[in-house]
């Protein structure tokens, strides 16, 4: 089970609203969905969670780039939801490094030899060829620790956070009340 909100810090507090993720495709289309919920460019912050398996904070500041943090990266990578956030970037990967290259290497045979991340980057969709792959996504957190510093969760307490972590980043926040008004 699945569960998405959206934190908008505003002048009179945090507004919250649950937000549907089904039309979401990427971390643009989240990012797009976190400005449309702040149209002052406040802060929003996308907090996603599967039940006790992990969970994921984006942030949005602005028109700034979103930064991102996923509680356990090979969990997140079985996910459709969680594929959203696990970027080649977020991942350690460069953008599109092996993915043409190794298409046209499939062709003629000369992948044998080639390392194991390589290959399975090779199917043309890196997120879910990565999630086939134990090496290419690292258990355990992945991203910006440090996401919520200036809001009162510390890096130690983020990656300490588990089963209900989007309440307990929302208790953090002074957001549980209008966290709990979505649930």
């Amino acid at each position: 089970m699945y569960f998405a909100a959206l934190l908008a810090r505003t002048e009179d507090g945090w507004e919250a609203s649950d937000t549907e993720l089904d039309d979401v495709e990427t971390l643009s289309d989240l990012a797009d969905l976190a400005r449309e919920a702040s149209p002052d460019e406040d802060t929003v912050l996308v907090l996603i969670e599967q039940e006790d398996a992990w969970f994921g904070v984006v942030r949005v500041d602005g028109e700034e780039d979103p930064r991102i943090y996923v509680s356990d990266a090979a969990a997140a990578a079985r996910s459709s939801y969680g594929e959203i956030l696990l970027t080649d970037e977020l991942l350690g990967r460069e953008p599109g490094d092996a993915g043409d290259d190794l298409d046209a290497l499939d062709l003629d045979g000369t992948e044998d030899g080639e390392s194991d991340d390589e290959e399975d980057d090779g199917d043309g969709d890196g997120t879910a060829a990565a999630a086939g792959s134990g090496e290419a996504v690292p258990h355990g957190p992945v991203g910006d620790a440090e996401v919520l510093d200036d809001l009162g969760v510390s890096e130690k307490e983020l990656r300490s956070m588990s089963g209900d972590a989007v309440g307990e980043i929302a208790e953090a926040l002074g957001a549980a009340d209008v966290l709990e008004t979505v649930r």
